[in-house]
């Protein structure tokens, strides 16, 4: 496979008032203080940077307010696009972000797009106010389980409303899915030593009954249980961590054996989710995926759903490699509903094989940086490289400033 290449840009800064104090005055005075003393970047064509990645985050990290700030702060930019969310959708979803309650926004058909939706959102806030050439100066874009819609925007290989709605309609449907079950199911993280992950997968196959053929991780076995009693592993997330997902009472049974019988003694963390997400319960999902990213464009005329080739090469949540032509894109979408996320296979490759060396995670949480930080073994700005997180206004400056820092760093 031939090297992820991009051209690059660098921003450069001009005399400003920090975000910093900006953020600390009366939300009333916010809009036109920053208007008249805000910080412009510039975009400056260099010969090269550091191979660049941009990250977006999976459910579990909203929270009721997560976009009042960047709506303060940026009203200009920022209002136009919550309206348009709400207009997309013929919802009140802005509201249910800016007021909650937070059982409302934490329900699947919810939180979803309002994930999407604000990450985008940041993204824009980026490159309408501070410059950010995102397809000059990123080389690939990726997102966990859900963040594979931001990545696929950014990417330019779907528009924003569609995205948006084809979000929507998935979690809906995967919402109905885990009501309609008359039994407890969700999401459990095994967490254990890095040494042990291995042969702990090998210990959970072999109870599960899944294929010892194929990937290390195969999404497929005994197909004769019902689907509400099939347990998977959803994410591979880290070197020491993996999801189940499925039938709590199953995954009950599996860790039983996994201490009884196996050796194994993971720290067992269930999740605050009662889908089980990546599993096959969402089989339905995953066929209203492929219905939907069959339709044409809901934002460009006789356009099709997905726009092929992209800005920039995205990696494919159940690859682990970029997505190689348009129909490979909708099937893996598609498939992303019911079989694992390889995220941490997604970081090595990038990090071990195309040498990414600057990580910048966009959207609510911190959790995408915390798992990019710990395999990559940086965490802020260092020499030749960096992983940040921009979920916060007050964060821009300081990420800005090492992009900045490290734009004609030496590559290894």
């Amino acid at each position: 496979m031939a090297p992820l290449t991009r051209s690059a840009s660098r921003l450069a800064a001009t005399d400003s008032t920090p975000l910093r104090p900006l953020l600390s005055l009366p939300a009333s005075l916010r809009a036109a203080t920053y208007t008249s003393t805000r910080r412009r970047w510039k975009s400056e064509l260099s010969a090269g940077h550091p191979r660049t990645a941009i990250f977006f985050p999976g459910q579990g990290v909203q929270r009721v307010g997560m976009i009042t700030d960047w709506l303060e702060a940026f009203p200009k930019t920022v209002k136009p696009m919550l309206e348009q969310v709400d207009e997309t959708l013929q919802i009140p979803l802005t509201k249910i972000i800016a007021e909650g309650p937070n059982s409302k926004l934490m329900a699947t058909e919810n939180a979803q797009p309002a994930i999407m939706a604000t990450s985008i959102i940041i993204l824009r806030v980026l490159e309408q106010e501070f410059g950010f050439k995102t397809e000059e100066r990123v080389d690939v874009t990726l997102g966990h389980s859900l963040g594979e819609f931001a990545a696929l925007v950014a990417g330019g290989y779907l528009r924003e409303p569609d995205a948006l709605k084809v979000c929507r309609k998935r979690a809906e449907l995967m919402a109905r899915c885990s009501r309609e079950v008359d039994e407890e199911v969700g999401m459990v993280a095994l967490v254990c030593e890095a040494d042990h992950l291995e042969s702990m997968v090998v210990s959970i196959r072999d109870f599960l009954g899944m294929s010892s053929e194929g990937s290390k991780i195969d999404s497929h076995f005994d197909t004769d249980i019902p689907p509400v009693q099939q347990v998977l592993i959803a994410n591979v997330n880290s070197k020491n961590q993996i999801v189940l997902s499925g039938s709590i009472r199953r995954i009950n049974e599996l860790l039983t054996h996994l201490r009884q019988f196996a050796g194994h003694d993971p720290r067992a963390v269930r999740l605050k989710s009662d889908s089980p997400f990546h599993s096959p319960l969402m089989k339905p999902a995953a066929d209203l995926m492929i219905k939907l990213l069959s339709q044409p464009s809901g934002a460009a005329k006789d356009e099709d759903m997905v726009v092929w080739p992209g800005s920039m090469p995205c990696i494919s949540n159940i690859s682990a490699r970029p997505f190689q032509s348009k129909q490979q894109l909708k099937d893996l979408l598609a498939r992303q509903c019911v079989e694992t996320v390889l995220w941490h296979d997604s970081i090595v490759y990038l990090h071990k094989e195309e040498k990414v060396r600057r990580w910048i995670g966009i959207g609510p949480g911190k959790v995408g940086r915390n798992l990019v930080g710990k395999e990559v073994g940086m965490k802020g700005a260092v020499k030749g490289g960096g992983v940040w997180a921009i979920s916060d206004p007050k964060e821009v400056e300081r990420v800005m400033k090492d992009l900045d820092k490290t734009e004609h760093a030496e590559e290894d």
